[in-house]
C-alpha cells in the first residue's frame, strides 16, 4: 500500500488513533487524548515525537498554534486504503474458511449417504446446505482491470458468491470505497424482497454518476441470492428398492430409480421439507402424502439439519410402507446432530 512503507507500526497505530478521534469528535487530537487509549501504553512524551513525525511526512498537521493535530488528505487517503485492504483481507479469508468447509461437508455429505444406505438397506438422500433465508450480510466492490469490477456478495452462512460487473470505466479507489459504504450501509441484512424500487432509486441518487454501477451490482445481487437452482443432492443405495417385493415391480422401481438419477424431483422433496413448518423435526410422508409422486407406494422420512445463520440441508430415506421406522427415525436423528456438529452447533435435543 503507498505510503505504509515509510510508517513504522507504532506511528501507523497513532495516526489511526488520531484520525478515528478526529472522525469522533471533530476536534483536533493532542497526545494527552492519544495518551489516554487503553490500547496504545504509550507516555505522552512518546506519543508527542510520533506524532512530530507524521506531521513532518505530512499525514497530519496543526490547524492553528496551540492546537492538537487533525489528518490531512494524504492522513485520510493512508487510512482508507488501510481500511480496504483489512476488509478484502478479511473478505479472503473469510473466503478460504468457507471453501475449507465447503469441502470438508461435501465429503461428509456423501460419504453420510452411504452410510444411511448401508445402515438401514433402504435409498438415501442428503441435500447440500442451501441458504434459507438468503440476506445479505456484505459486499466488497474491487478493480479486476479498467472495465471490470468483481463484486464480492456475502449471504448469511457467509455463502460467497462472486459476480464480474462490465462498468465500462475506471474506479478509483476513493469511488469505490465510497460505493462499497453506500451499498453496505444500506443494504446490510436485507433480503432481495426488501430491496424495491424506492431504495433502488435513493441509491442510485447517492451513487451520483456512478448510478449505472449501482444498477449493476444490485442486478448481480438478485441473480446470486436466490437458492441455487441447481441444488447438489448426494444419494446412495438406489438398487436397495429391489429388495422389497412390492416395490420391485419394473414400473414402480424404474420410476423410483430415475427419480435418483435425474433428482429434480428429490430437489422437490427438499424444497418442500425446508418450508414445512416442522422442518426442524423428523417428518414421515407415507404413501401418497409423499410429495414426490413416483414415491406413492414408499414411505419417505426426512429430517432437516442446520449449519448456522439459515443453512439448512435435508437428510431423506426412502424405503417401503413397513420399514423399520423406529431405527431410521433414531439414525436420522444421529446424523443430524453430527452434521450440527461440523459447525459447532450445539446438537438437537
Amino acid at each position: 500500500m503507498a505510503g505504509i512503507t515509510e510508517l513504522s507500526e507504532r506511528k501507523m497505530v497513532i495516526l489511526k488513533a488520531i484520525i478515528q478521534n478526529y472522525l469522533e469528535t471533530g476536534e483536533p487530537v493532542g497526545s494527552r487524548t492519544l495518551s489516554k487509549y487503553t490500547d496504545l501504553n504509550l507516555s505522552s512524551a512518546t506519543i508527542r515525537n510520533e506524532m512530530a513525525d507524521l506531521e513532518d511526512l505530512g499525514y497530519i498537521f496543526q490547524p492553528h498554534t496551540s492546537a492538537g493535530r487533525i489528518p490531512s488528505d494524504k492522513g485520510y487517503r493512508f487510512y482508507v486504503d488501510m481500511l480496504m485492504e483489512e476488509k478484502e483481507q478479511e473478505i479472503l479469508e473469510l473466503r478460504n474458511v468457507m471453501l475449507e468447509k465447503t469441502d470438508k461437508v461435501d465429503k461428509v455429505l456423501k460419504q453420510a449417504a452411504k452410510v444411511l444406505a448401508a445402515n438401514t438397506n433402504y435409498a438415501t438422500m442428503v441435500s447440500a446446505p442451501v441458504n434459507s433465508r438468503n440476506k445479505l450480510k456484505f459486499i466488497q466492490l474491487s478493480q479486476v482491470d479498467e472495465e471490470q469490477i468483481v463484486a464480492v456478495i456475502v449471504m448469511n452462512g457467509n455463502v460467497i458468491k462472486n459476480k464480474i460487473i462490465e462498468v465500462g470505466e475506471t474506479l478509483s479507489n476513493e469511488h469505490l470505497f465510497k460505493l462499497n459504504m453506500l451499498l453496505n450501509t444500506t443494504l446490510n441484512g436485507m433480503s432481495i424482497e426488501e430491496i424495491n424500487l424506492g431504495l433502488i432509486a435513493k441509491l442510485k441518487e447517492q451513487a451520483g454518476i456512478h448510478s449505472q454501477v449501482i444498477s449493476d451490482v444490485l442486478d448481480a445481487v438478485a441473480e446470486v441470492i436466490h437458492v441455487d437452482e441447481d441444488m447438489e443432492i448426494y444419494t446412495s443405495g438406489a438398487t436397495n428398492i429391489f429388495k422389497y417385493p412390492e416395490l420391485s415391480d419394473k414400473e414402480s422401481a424404474q420410476e423410483i430409480i430415475s427419480a435418483f438419477e435425474e433428482k429434480q424431483q428429490l430437489a422437490e422433496l427438499v424444497t418442500e421439507t425446508l418450508a414445512s413448518e416442522d422442518s426442524h423435526g423428523i417428518q414421515v410422508y407415507i404413501g401418497d402424502e409423499a410429495p414426490v409422486k413416483t414415491m406413492k407406494d414408499c414411505s419417505v422420512v426426512t429430517a432437516t439439519y442446520e449449519l448456522g445463520e439459515g443453512m439448512k440441508g435435508t437428510i431423506g430415506i426412502i424405503g417401503p410402507k413397513r420399514m423399520d421406522y423406529e431405527h431410521v427415525m433414531k439414525t436420522l436423528k444421529t446424523l443430524q446432530n453430527e452434521l450440527d456438529a461440523i459447525y459447532y452447533k450445539d446438537p438437537k435435543e
